[in-house]
């Protein structure tokens, strides 16, 4: 199984009392909070794609979060990974680090950056039966306002329409999800979860 998170950002205090307001007494309740739910959720053989912005502790620090997570874990970095280039890291913890990447998940082309991609490659590409076969996933503009101005453009987009190669109309297709971890309640999802999270929030905010 293969599981996708973004912005974790484990050891960083300021994501309980200004930037995300997570409402945890102390980083330690965070941290725990965080590791709880991905082992909870995540088996020994799972896949787990970071979409940036794993830690803001120390190479110590990091290293023994990475030893207490489970599953094979793949970064790609954020604008907050500079830890990450510390040789005291263990880089070997994960399968691969990138800051982009484009893989296959159940017949579906998944998109990996920790910025969004508002033109995405594969955006227009669909199945025999109009469904995306192309999702956009990334993390970095947790639930702030560049979030609601990046679902305005998906809007905006999703009712444009196109002429395709067979002289049909047809809108324009935008498969942009946000894999922020106060979304998930900071559990680790399925592409077919996190389509499904996405939609729920967006219909219940």
């Amino acid at each position: 199984m293969r599981y996708y998170i973004a912005d974790l950002h484990f050891f960083h205090g300021e994501m309980n009392d200004r930037m995300d307001r997570r409402g945890f007494a102390s980083v330690e309740q965070m941290n725990d909070y965080m590791i709880k739910k991905w082992n909870g959720k995540v088996r020994k053989n799972d896949e787990v794609v970071i979409l940036g912005d794993l830690s803001w502790g120390t190479a110590a620090q990091t290293n023994e979060i990475l030893g207490l997570l489970q599953g094979r874990i793949y970064l790609i970095t954020g604008n907050h990974d500079w830890i990450m280039k510390k040789s005291e890291v263990n880089i070997h913890r994960f399968v691969w680090v990138k800051p982009y990447e484009e893989m296959s998940d159940n017949k579906r082309k998944v998109v990996l950056c920790h910025y969004p991609i508002m033109c995405y490659s594969g955006q227009y590409r669909l199945d025999g039966e109009g469904n995306p076969k192309t999702y956009m996933l990334y993390g970095h503009v947790h639930d702030s306002q560049d979030q609601r101005l990046i679902e305005r453009f998906q809007e905006i987009t999703r009712q444009t329409k196109v002429t395709d190669a067979q002289g049909e109309k047809r809108n324009i297709p935008c498969n942009m999800i946000n894999c922020f971890c106060k979304y998930s309640d900071y559990e680790p999802l399925t592409l077919d979860e996190w389509i499904v999270c996405d939609k729920e929030r967006r219909k219940n905010g």
